[in-house]
């Protein structure tokens, strides 16, 4: 069971949790409420494709040989021996077969769009790293990010529970998906000399350590603008409490510009909880 919670990677789940709770407490002041079952479905969905994710990423990584003995992040179940990647696989199958079942319901109230996003978020769960042009090993991880851990993440969890969409909600997406960014782009400078080697071409691998580090300090601090862009666009002047979490962005960002290898495994889990500070601030402020 320790493995099998090693391999799951908890501490990354805040990018599934986050964008759902900020999407369900906007959700809460249209006329519909917060659509308490919907929302549980939407929840347990994001979870299920999440760790789908980090599953089907242990075993391919280390199948493509990205994942080596001189890794320098967290252990990785599969090149550790702990698991077997065929058992991996298998068990990131059952929980995107569960995401699915997650789905029916948000589908039967949502209608084609919560179709399209849920067909979609389940097949780039497995292209992020498999398939015939993996979207990690290609430079596009953070688009894919941006897209399914934050606009589409937000945006399909709002949508389901009020059957509309405005551009506050978009820009709230934004937000959760350059928080989780922020984790992905940490992890890829950490690992921008072995991934070099494996040939996995992240942004870090192409552009270098400096370019990485610009993209912290972007996504760390855009989060922040945006709330005061959605406090204004749906006057809920508490949002701006979300600047409560600005220390934590700034303490990222000088780790980050300082720190190297095995050293930005702190910075990593910093990156976490900011994203937690952030998204649980705005739930805050959106109640408030």
């Amino acid at each position: 069971m320790k493995n099998w919670l090693l391999a799951a990677r908890p501490k990354t789940l805040s990018a599934a949790i986050v964008p759902v709770l900020m999407a369900t407490a906007l959700a809460a002041h249209q006329p519909t409420g917060i659509v308490w079952p919907i929302a549980a479905c939407a929840l347990a969905g994001a979870i299920l494709i999440q760790i789908a994710t980090n599953f089907i990423n242990d075993a391919l990584d280390f199948k493509k040989g990205a994942d080596t003995g001189e890794r320098i992040g967290p252990i990785r179940v599969v090149q550790a021996g702990l698991i077997h990647a065929d058992a991996v696989l298998t068990a990131a199958y059952v929980c995107l077969f569960l995401a699915a079942m997650c789905g029916v319901p948000l589908l039967l109230r949502g209608g084609w769009p919560l179709l399209a996003i849920g067909l979609a978020s389940i097949v780039m769960a497995y292209a992020y790293t498999g398939g015939p042009y993996p979207l990690a090993y290609h430079g596009l991880g953070e688009l894919f990010v941006l897209l399914f851990f934050g606009f589409a993440a937000v945006g399909g969890t709002y949508y389901v529970q009020t059957l509309t969409i405005d551009p506050a909600v978009l820009l709230t997406g934004f937000a959760a998906g350059a928080l989780a960014t922020v984790l992905l782009v940490i992890n890829n400078l950490r690992d921008v000399a072995t991934d070099r080697v494996s040939r996995k071409r992240t942004l870090a691998v192409r552009f270098g350590p400096m370019f990485a580090r610009a993209e912290v300090v972007f996504f760390a601090l855009v989060p922040f603008f945006i709330a005061g862009a959605v406090a204004w666009h749906r006057s809920m002047p508490w949002l701006l409490v979300t600047l409560a979490a600005l220390p934590l962005a700034l303490l990222v960002i000088v780790r980050v510009l300082r720190a190297d290898g095995p050293a930005l495994n702190k910075a990593l889990a910093m990156a976490g909880a900011l994203q937690w500070a952030f998204g649980l601030l705005f739930v805050l402020g959106t109640v408030l």
